[in-house]
């Protein structure tokens, strides 16, 4: 099997965190009298590091008051988070093969316990690195923490920002097309495989044909 270890992100890759995300940023910018944006147009502009985006949006305020205010509304939106199709079948199937998996990724610690525990997803992983701003400044120490091998290793994601860090810690980046970036500016990154969701990256690493979006 080409990869024994997989480190996931997981909003918008295991989990459909995107409405009470939006919910939660337009109760922020509204909150500092900032017109809310669309579903298409936050995807247009969200970025990770998320401070980024932030400092581009509110320039100037501090990023603990953001924080609170996001914390709360996300608690209260009207949309729940949901666990997204095939994500947990691919769990269960990377449990059976015995391949080692981890959550690397930016939610707030407090948020993801929850969702994780909620939705029963917490024992899948070996370890779980939540609440990292820059996934850049810990894949390095994650990858050395666990002994995983950089050959049998990747990071599945979103964004962006994931196959980023994938790059700089030296694994392969698998891109699925669930989550918060366009397709397009996804692509554009140049993942090494890209998906339109975890079950075609199953059914993948399980042998069977599967078009990617995009050649290895």
């Amino acid at each position: 099997m080409k990869y024994r270890s997989l480190l996931f992100d997981w909003s918008g890759t295991l989990v459909d965190d995107l409405p009470p995300t939006l919910h939660a940023t337009n109760e922020v910018l509204e909150h500092h009298q900032v017109a809310p944006m669309s579903r298409e147009e936050f995807r247009k502009r969200f970025r990770l590091p998320y401070p980024e985006f932030y400092e581009e949006v509110l320039p100037g305020v501090a990023l603990e008051s953001l924080e609170d205010i996001f914390r709360s509304s996300f608690r209260q939106s009207p949309t729940k988070v949901t666990v997204l199709p095939h994500a947990r079948e691919m769990l269960d199937w990377c449990r059976e093969a015995g391949i080692r998996c981890f959550v690397l990724s930016s939610m707030d610690v407090g948020l993801f316990t929850r969702q994780a525990h909620d939705f029963g997803l917490h024992g899948h992983f070996e370890a779980i690195y939540a609440g990292v701003i820059d996934k850049r400044e810990r894949i390095g120490e994650i990858l050395e923490r666990h002994d995983l091998p950089l050959e049998e290793t990747a990071f599945v994601g979103d964004m962006v920002h994931d196959v980023h860090t994938a790059k700089h810690g030296g694994i392969s980046s698998v891109a699925v097309a669930t989550g918060y970036d366009p397709v397009e500016r996804l692509a554009a990154s140049e993942p090494h495989h890209f998906f339109d969701h975890l079950g075609d990256f199953r059914e993948w690493l399980k042998g069977t044909a599967v078009p990617e979006q995009l050649a290895e």
